[in-house]
């Protein structure tokens, strides 16, 4: 049973019987004849292998499958823009978007070069809408076809997680979670909610995508990520995501062990007659380095390197003089093992906000909420 077996206008059907309860009312909602919309329902459910409602002399009840399932049904229909959209011509263009050309789209599902042409051809038609646009042997996508191509893989979303709620109710585990891990998380917060998460959902298919925000941020959007862990961006620029705040860090300024400035309280003055490696321009912690030397009137000093990577970061330092900004939680194993010393904590008013981005339309799965229990319970202490 896969997503591109069932019937867009079946599904919708199906939600119009569960909000309006009762089949003569869906069948004028979504214009369809009373037989034909019965006939709908019915072939859903032979799908689904699993009764939706029970039919009484007043309405239709829905069953504990349904009321699984049609949240998730509902969902996806306010990411299909169209009832021109079918589940062919969705499969073809997500195909296209995916491989960037329709050989790669023939090998990627099976179907003909012609087959994947017409499909995605009469969708642009029916839309009134230029969707793909040829760049030599490759296929981009206009505008437009972004954005609908981002509409359309978060509906099979909704129906991969639909049919892998049916599973797990069911008894089989096919639920997953992905992860979208920006540097700071990866330090301590989230390795912990991972290993209190696994242990109560050994099952669970669970992957984490390491990067900075910008290459997370349109995985989110697409919902090839679930969440992202890291710093919040403050104010939120992006309409169709939220953001929920887990703790807030305050940095603090490290250097090599024996560092000419060790001790743990050196002023910023003195800090700014040494080279620095920070983060590339517009991520929060090389934002909170800079409103540092501003507030304090002093201007900033040289640049070594660029990174984020704490790796590449403690390298450098052990092998000079430079300064860094980081969390404590970021370098704890370096401090440990005495290969960095603090130089001083950031001033006050330069902490982070630490959380979770979302979809705006996201709805987190059973197992999904339970890891941002995990990650709440583990900065909470807990």
């Amino acid at each position: 049973m896969e997503v591109w077996d069932f019937n867009l206008r079946h599904v919708a059907a199906t939600v119009q019987i569960a909000e309006l309860g009762t089949m003569n009312a869906a069948a004028e909602a979504v214009n369809l004849t009373q037989p034909a919309i019965t006939q709908a329902l019915g072939r859903l459910e032979r799908q689904l292998g699993a009764p939706l409602f029970e039919r009484r002399h007043n309405g239709m009840v829905q069953t504990d499958v349904a009321r699984a399932l049609i949240p998730r049904f509902a969902a996806m229909q306010t990411h299909i823009p169209s009832p021109q959209i079918t589940t062919a011509r969705m499969r073809a263009l997500l195909a296209l978007a995916d491989t960037g050309s329709y050989a790669g789209a023939a090998q990627a599902t099976g179907l003909s070069l012609p087959t994947l042409h017409r499909a995605v051809q009469d969708l642009a038609l029916s839309l009134r809408r230029q969707l793909v646009v040829r760049q030599g042997k490759a296929i981009a996508l206009t505008e437009a076809g972004r954005g609908l191509v981002r509409s359309l893989r978060l509906a099979r979303l909704e129906m991969v997680t639909a049919l892998a709620e049916l599973a797990a109710m069911r008894g089989v585990e096919t639920r997953q979670l992905v992860i979208g891990a920006m540097p700071l998380s990866r330090a301590r917060v989230l390795p912990a909610a991972v290993a209190r998460f696994v242990r109560r959902h050994p099952q669970v298919r669970l992957r984490i995508v390491e990067g900075s925000r910008d290459e997370l941020i349109e995985p989110l959007r697409n919902g090839a990520v679930d969440l992202m862990v890291g710093a919040l961006r403050l104010p939120l620029q992006e309409p169709d995501l939220v953001q929920g705040e887990l703790f807030r860090d305050r940095p603090a300024v490290f250097a090599r062990e024996r560092h000419p400035l060790a001790g743990g309280q050196a002023a910023l003055e003195e800090q700014a007659r040494y080279p620095w490696i920070v983060p590339q321009p517009g991520a929060p912690l090389r934002m909170a380095w800079e409103e540092m030397f501003a507030r304090a009137g002093l201007a900033q000093p040289p640049i070594l390197v660029e990174s984020g990577s704490v790796m590449t970061i403690r390298q450098i330092l052990i092998d000079s003089d430079a300064l860094t900004f980081l969390s404590p939680d970021q370098v704890a194993v370096e401090l440990e093992a005495r290969w960095l010393t603090l130089i001083a904590p950031a001033p006050e008013g330069l902490e982070r906000v630490i959380g979770v981005t979302t979809r705006s339309s996201w709805m987190p799965t059973t197992v999904q909420r339970d890891f941002i229990a995990e990650l709440e319970a583990v900065t909470a202490g807990g």
